[in-house]
């Protein structure tokens, strides 16, 4: 019978017997499919992708103290040609590949974000600075009466 908080709500009974079955299916031997295997051939070799991408900085870096006398705006547009090239590179490594995805999650979940209005800011503002002016006071008065405790006892 099914508990009536979890009935139709797409909970899973997991009774003894299904122990075994919900241990084979959350395993990564059961998990282990083709495409991964591709793509764990394919990380063998991004050591050499990410030693092009350190080769391409090194000569962006040397080409731009080498070229020194000509405009920075050339250089800078040069700079930014090898930096492209060196993370469009980089970003056919496994690493990469992860990073540009947590990149495009973030974008989206940044999207879901609902922002404070102007008015919002403005009065949370407010409120921060009053309490920082209330406690900086209350400081203030505790070291003046701290110090006179302290300089009558002294002397």
């Amino acid at each position: 019978a099914a508990v009536s908080k979890t009935a139709g709500w797409g909970f899973d009974s997991l009774l003894a017997c299904h122990f075994l079955r919900f241990w084979a299916t959350h395993t990564e031997l059961s998990n282990w499919t083709m495409a991964e295997k591709i793509e764990s051939e394919e990380g063998k070799l991004d050591w050499i992708k990410w030693a092009t991408v350190a080769a391409v900085i090194a000569a962006a870096v040397y080409a731009n103290s080498y070229f020194a006398a000509e405009s920075l705006l050339i250089r800078t547009i040069g700079l930014l040609v090898a930096a492209g090239a060196a993370g469009w590179v980089a970003a056919q490594t496994q690493r990469g590949k992860a990073f540009v995805n947590l990149c495009l999650e973030a974008r989206v979940e940044i999207r879901k974000v609902v922002w404070p209005t102007r008015q919002e800011t403005t009065q949370t503002t407010i409120v921060v600075l009053i309490v920082i002016f209330i406690v900086a006071l209350i400081l203030w008065l505790l070291d003046w009466g701290l110090n006179g405790v302290v300089s009558s006892v002294i002397g």
